[in-house]
């Protein structure tokens, strides 16, 4: 496995632990809409809260996924969790773009897509 592909599993698991454990409740400049916390972030996109603990179990799940296929390659557990990554973070760029904010708050879901896309074709 390249050392490449290591470093991006590892950002990606890092940011999303970051965001959804550490950051939940904090107001960050590249949160949607401007909110304050992720749940004030889903209430500016229009989305039902129960998708609150829905996205953030998937983005956990995906996050895990991609952290155990370092030490654990006898499955499809990389691509699983960058494929599963990937779209949603097609769902937050789309959100993103849905509530006009600048460009600079998708950066980190667009980078994380690239990423996940990396792994996903490696």
């Amino acid at each position: 496995m390249s050392t490449l592909i290591i470093i991006f599993k590892i950002i990606i698991a890092l940011g999303i632990l970051n965001v959804w454990l550490l950051r939940f409740n904090k107001k960050t400049e590249w949160r949607g809409g401007g909110a304050g916390s992720m749940n004030e972030e889903f209430e500016k996109y229009g989305l039902p809260i129960w998708f609150v603990p829905v996205i953030g179990f998937l983005k956990l799940l995906f996050a895990i996924l991609l952290i155990v296929s370092i030490f654990e390659t006898g499955y499809d557990l990389a691509f699983i969790g960058s494929v599963g990554m990937g779209i949603l973070m097609i769902g937050a760029i789309a959100m993103h773009i849905k509530v006009n904010d600048e460009l600079k708050r998708s950066l980190p879901a667009f980078l994380m897509l690239l990423m996940s896309a990396v792994i996903a074709f490696a």
